[in-house]
This record gives C-alpha cells, structure tokens and sequence, in this order.
C-alpha cells in the first residue's frame, strides 16, 4: 500500500496445559512459553509497530507472591525491547542463582515471567497516539485474586461514548473515554460481580473464607461474564483476557470482523490473528489450525479444560477483507491463492486500457507487498500470450518456418522489477518543499528497460489518499519517459471511513471522495452535498433500524470508471509527461477473489453494525462543517 495507513493490532495468548517441569524436561528449558510467545509476536510484527506488551500469570503460588507480570514498550523496536527486558531479568535472576538453572519449582516463585499463561499484543494505535499508557496489555489489579483481569485486543468499538454511560450508570467513575478503558472495566464490573455473588454462596455453604478462593475459581461462569459485558458492544473485536487465578479467554465479535484462530494440543492451547503465525511458531499443518467462530469465545479454565462457547447471538459474517488484501501476511495458503486470483481477475481491465498491446508494455508493482497481485497478472499475461501465440501457429502453420516458430514461441510478458524502495532514505527536514523533493527519491528506479512506445503497468494494493503516488510514485516512473503509465490498485475504490480497527476515519482524506466532489462540481450537482448533510444531521432523531448510509447517494450519481478516470487526472501533476490512467478491483471480482471475507463496507458502505452507518453519517457531517476529527 503505498499510502501507509495505520491498522490491526496482533494478539498471542499461549497456555500451557502441562507443568513446568514437563517443559523443562522435553524441551530443556522452561521458559518454552516465553520463547513461543516472541515467536508468535515477531511474527505478528506486521500488524503492529507502535507498541507491543506481555503478561503472564502464575498459578498456585503462595500468598504475598507476585502470580502477574507485565511489560509493555512504546520503543522503535518495542517487540524487541519487551523481550530484552524479560530476558535480562531471567539472566540476572539464574545468574545471581547458578545452582537453580533447572529448578522449575524455584524459578516458579522467584523469577517473573514464568508462569502458565501469557498474553501478547502488537499495536497500531487507531487514534494516533503512543504513550505507554496506550498499549496493551491493560491491567485491573485487586487484592482478590480472581478479580484481577489483564486484557488486550484488536478491536475498535463505535459506540465508546454509550458505553461510557452505561458504567456510569452502573456507579463507576472510569478514568479515561477510550473503548479499552470503557471494555475492560465493563468486563471487570461483571467479573466483581460474578465473584462477589459466589462469595455469598459460599458463606451460606458454611465454606470458609480462605477455602471460597478455590471454589470460586471452579465455579465462575466466565461466559455468563463475556455475555453480560458485551451484550451492547458495537464494533470489530478480537479481545483476549486473562483472570488472575489462571481462567482465559479470547472474544470475536458477533459479525467475524476482526480475526482470530486457535490451535490445540495436549501441550499447549494458542490463539494469534493470524493462522500462518501459529504454522510457523509450532510448526502445525495448516489444517489443524481452526478459526474461532464470530459471536464465540474461546474458554480456557484454570482446570485445564477447553471450550468454545456461543457469547452473542451471530450476525452475518463480514470478515475484513483487507485482511486478504494486504493486511494479514501472504504467507497465508488460502491468502496467497487469494491476493494472486485478485491480479489475474484484473487483467482484462489492464488490457482494454493497454489496448492489448503486450509487446509495448512492462508489468511492475509497488509497493512489496502487492507482489502476489503481480504473480497474478503475470500468469493471467502469460496466458493471454499462450492463446495469442497459438493462434498465430494454427493460422499459419504451413508457411511458418521453424525460425519463425521459434520466435512466437519465445515471446514473454515484459515482466520487471520497475522500482526499489530505498528503506535507509528518510524525510527529515522539517520545509514543505524541500520535504517534497526527499519523498520523490524514496524509490529507486530500473532504468533501460522502457521504452518511450512503452506502458508501465503498476500494481498496487489500493490507493486511499494518493498523496504518495502524485508525490512522488508517478514522479518517479515518469522519469523512465513511458507512453502511458497504468495504476492498478488490486482493491476497489476507497470511499466510506473504516470504525473497526483501521485508521482510516475522515472522508475527506479519500481521493476517490474527492475526485467525487469535483465530479459533483463540475456536472452543477454539488447541491446533492448540503441534501445529504441534512440527512446526516436527522439522523439521532431515529431509530436504529430506519438509520442509512446516506453519503452512497453522492456516489450514485457516477459510475466507478468516472470516478477512476477523475482520480487519474488528479493524479498528474504539470511536470508528468506520460498519459495516466487509474484502475480499481471491481467490487465484485474481490468477492469472487475472497469469498470468506465479505467485509467490504470501506469500499460499498454497507456497514455490519448500525454503529458503522452512524459512523460514517458523522463523518460526512464532520466533512462538511469542516471538523478535523473523528467521527467515532
């Protein structure tokens, strides 16, 4: 994606179901978790670079014992810097101790860390904020023990605000308006309660205070709990949790937004966000790594015992499709097949626009990430110039010499490595046009291989702003003086603002919102503008079910290669000298592409949940009385 855009945040959870000592005894070491867990997290690294944290829990230890631990880093690295935290502490704890290196019942109650379950999470903030206090895990301490809740997710939920009320309808008086705040404590409020009423049943079965802890362990209904506390959540959501007395979970959101898979064994239960990430750190074929279903919450005991329980009822699933497109890794089996079936579907519109000619055109992408698209146009190119070939041979095949033959036979797609980002190259001065001139040589380019006859064919993954291609992409390639330059974005076009964990909330940062509004001008329909701000505005006076997404009816007026050949002119700048065309997926070719994630409502506007129509009503109203904020 060449507009870089902030997005999903990771999430680890590893539980050990044997001892320690098991660890330590098979794999000779018993920080075996701790291991997986960097594992499981560095691979993740994609999916968050503003902040990473990690906490464990310990069972059984004695009272005045620490049973949690946490770190968390907001660092350049912050993965790395968790993890050098934890191992310097493991060092100098075994250090300061030599003869306990294998003494797991020791390192157990002295050495932070160790423990029996973990959670971990890779962040991109959402809101644009980094301060340490922002990254997950968050911690809910209590001198109870099973009241003590650390939770992480990746999530965004639209209605914070509503929420917020409701805890302080309940009494409580939450430190912060955030939607992890606002979650957490709305767990923890029925988590007390929870505990609280088995505490009471306990005193009426005569059971004594200190011996209620273990049958209120066995007891809690961590269910009851997820499904009390999320029964008016409005959003994305995969949320992890860990209880001090050793209960775990993980949460999806009733509509499968964001992801979550699991995978277990007799050893170990782990889930990630990514089913690859769980392949590769244990080493499992792809198939026994299972996906968790929407509206379900997977339930870890402290016994020892697995289920998967319904929390919420389900809606339709709307699995992100952006997790196809470019945000989950490619590594992916189901995913690669995908992101290339995405560039094979598009390459008839590259023809049309190349006018079929494959012999005067070089295929190319930007940025890396869009290479799998790129393996698809190739083999789509290579197929198109098998049948061409073919042709020609059947048509001609009693003149043909075989010199001639050879020759049609030897006839190749011009497939090149166009550009290079030059990744040491950094836009550190602070002037507007001196900046500008930096961000225009942060790729390098493949001189000699075009010609000025040429097209250049790109591929990227999407396009939101543009504002890299116009300053600096297009810049770049034109300087290899081709006839035409051809962008291809393997998305569709970008037009309604993301609420579920993407960081992409104003309308009128879109370059396909903004090439509309010119169109609007330029057809005197501009008017259409203030009709639907007014609708927007009308919009909390009704009930949730008569709610629309109002903004489509300014997109209506147009077709998508309208709004594309717009985008193309926006695009060139004076001193471009080649022709530029734009080309956008067709929404129901990345349906056809990705038939298990049919989330698509940034590039459609149909939202899962009534709080993304309210969302992007906001946000048209946000645009149009010229508020520079989020509508959520």
């Amino acid at each position: 994606m060449s507009d870089a855009i902030k997005h999903e945040c990771g999430i680890a959870l590893v539980r050990l179901l044997k001892p320690l000592s098991y660890y330590q005894k098979k794999y000779s070491t018993s920080f075996y978790a701790i291991n997986k867990m960097y594992l499981l997290m560095e691979k993740q690294h994609n999916r968050g670079q503003d902040g990473a944290g990690f906490a464990s829990v310990k069972f059984d230890v004695e009272p005045g014992t620490r049973f949690m631990s946490r770190v968390r880093s907001n660092e350049p690295s912050p993965i790395q810097d968790i993890f050098a935290q934890i191992n310097n502490r493991l060092n100098k704890e075994l250090e300061k101790n030599p003869s306990k290196k294998d003494d797991v019942q020791w390192q157990i109650e002295n050495i932070p860390y160790v423990g029996n379950v973990f959670l971990g999470h890779v962040r991109y903030g959402t809101f644009g904020r980094n301060s340490i206090e922002s990254v997950h895990p968050f911690l809910r301490q209590n001198n109870w023990k099973h009241k003590n809740l650390i939770v992480a997710g990746n999530f965004n939920m639209t209605n914070s605000n509503e929420l917020l009320e409701e805890l302080i309808e309940l009494g409580q008086h939450p430190k912060e308006n955030t939607d992890t705040v606002t979650v957490m404590e709305k767990i923890g409020h029925f988590l007390d309660d929870e505990v609280g009423k088995l505490y009471q049943k306990c005193k009426e079965r005569n059971i004594s205070k200190r011996n209620a802890s273990s049958v209120i362990e066995e007891e809690l209904d961590v269910k009851k709990i997820l499904q009390r506390a999320s029964k008016n959540w409005d959003g994305g959501y995969a949320m992890a949790g860990l209880l001090g007395h050793g209960d775990a979970f993980v949460l999806r959101d009733p509509s499968g937004i964001r992801p979550a898979y699991y995978y277990k064994d007799d050893e170990v239960v782990v889930v990630a966000s990514e089913r690859p990430v769980i392949q590769t750190a244990f080493n499992v074929p792809f198939n026994e790594v299972k996906e968790l279903e929407r509206a379900h919450a997977l339930i870890i005991k402290k016994n020892g015992s697995v289920s998967i329980e319904q929390i919420l009822e389900q809606r339709e699933k709307k699995s992100c499709s952006f997790e196809r497109i470019y945000f989950s890794r490619g590594s992916d089996a189901e995913i690669y097949k995908e992101r290339k079936e995405l560039g094979k579907l598009i390459f008839p519109a590259i023809l049309k626009n190349i006018d079929n000619d494959i012999d005067n055109t070089v295929f190319s992408y930007i940025p890396n990430t869009a290479e799998t698209s790129f393996f698809g146009i190739s083999e789509a190119a290579e197929d198109y110039l098998n049948k061409f070939k073919l042709k020609r041979i059947l048509e001609g095949q009693r003149n043909l010499s075989l010199k001639k033959v050879t020759q049609i036979l030897s006839e190749r797609p011009r497939i090149e490595k166009i550009a290079i980002k030059d990744a040491k190259l950094r836009t550190f001065i602070a002037d507007d046009n001196s900046r500008d001139d930096l961000v225009a040589h942060v790729y390098d380019v493949t001189y000699g291989v075009v010609k000025p006859t040429d097209n250049l064919v790109i591929i990227d993954d999407s396009i939101v702003r543009g504002t890299t291609l116009k300053k600096s992409i297009i810049k770049i390639l034109d300087r290899l003086n081709p006839k035409k330059i051809v962008i291809v974005s393997s998305a569709p076009q970008i037009r309604y603002p993301d609420c579920y964990g993407i960081d992409m909330a104003k309308l009128e940062e879109f370059i396909a919102f903004k090439a509309t509004l010119e169109l609007l001008k330029e057809t005197n329909q501009y008017d259409i503008v203030e009709k639907v701000y007014k609708k927007c505005k009308q919009q909390d006076q009704l009930e949730d079910d008569q709610i629309e997404n109002y903004v489509k009816e300014i997109y209506n007026l147009f077709t998508v290669e309208q709004i594309s050949d717009k985008v193309a002119k926006m695009l060139k700048t004076k001193n471009v000298n080649a022709e530029i065309r734009v080309i956008f997926q067709p929404l129901e070719n990345l349906h056809k592409a990705c038939p298990k994630n049919a989330g698509d409502w940034y590039f459609s506007g149909d939202y899962p949940t009534v709080g993304g129509t309210k969302v992007v009503n906001r946000a048209f109203i946000n645009f149009y009385e010229g508020n520079n904020k989020r509508a959520y």
